[in-house]
């Protein structure tokens, strides 16, 4: 009896360690940007390389106000658009409602001040963003008000972005 208990203690265990394994490998599949570098230029410029991840999207954590979050790069978003969740989990609050044009059609959404965003090693402070209340899950589009004083090019699957 104290055999079978054994044996059957180790296939859970070896059940649990591959799926501890696949989670992870399909976590770096969907964010294969976990530590983003970043290299700075004799002239002051900083540089981060992301990753395009198998969907096609570019997906990195930075932060918002300290608070860590996910972000995924869209050059179509005006603002960098947060889930409204996810502005109550980090304290962002509404600001005046704003009309949108989204994939979607019209929405409204709110304006908020963002104090500092970061992406590896670039950062901006008081940066507009929008609290949307249709967005679902716990990623936010880092829109234009973020890219937009950056310089990107894409080749090959990676996505640099340049910071004077």
């Amino acid at each position: 009896m104290l055999g079978r208990l054994m044996l059957i203690g180790m296939w859970v265990a070896v059940a649990g360690v591959l799926a501890l394994g696949f989670d992870s490998w399909l976590d770096r599949q969907q964010n294969p940007n976990r530590e983003l570098q970043t290299v700075v230029a004799s002239d002051g410029a900083r540089e981060v390389s992301l990753e395009r991840n198998r969907n096609g999207h570019y997906i990195a954590e930075g932060t918002i106000n300290g608070h860590t979050v996910k972000f995924m790069l869209d050059t179509g978003a005006s603002d960098i658009s947060i889930p409204e969740a996810v502005a109550k989990e980090i304290g962002l609050e509404r600001g005046q409602p704003m009309q949108y044009r989204t994939a979607n059609g019209m929405i409204t959404a709110f304006t908020t001040q963002l104090d500092l965003v970061t992406l590896g090693g670039l950062e901006q402070q008081d940066i507009r963003g929008s609290i949307n209340p249709y967005m679902d899950g716990d990623h936010i589009l880092l829109g234009m008000s973020f890219l937009g004083d950056l310089d990107f090019r894409q080749s090959g699957g990676v996505l640099t972005l340049t910071q004077y």
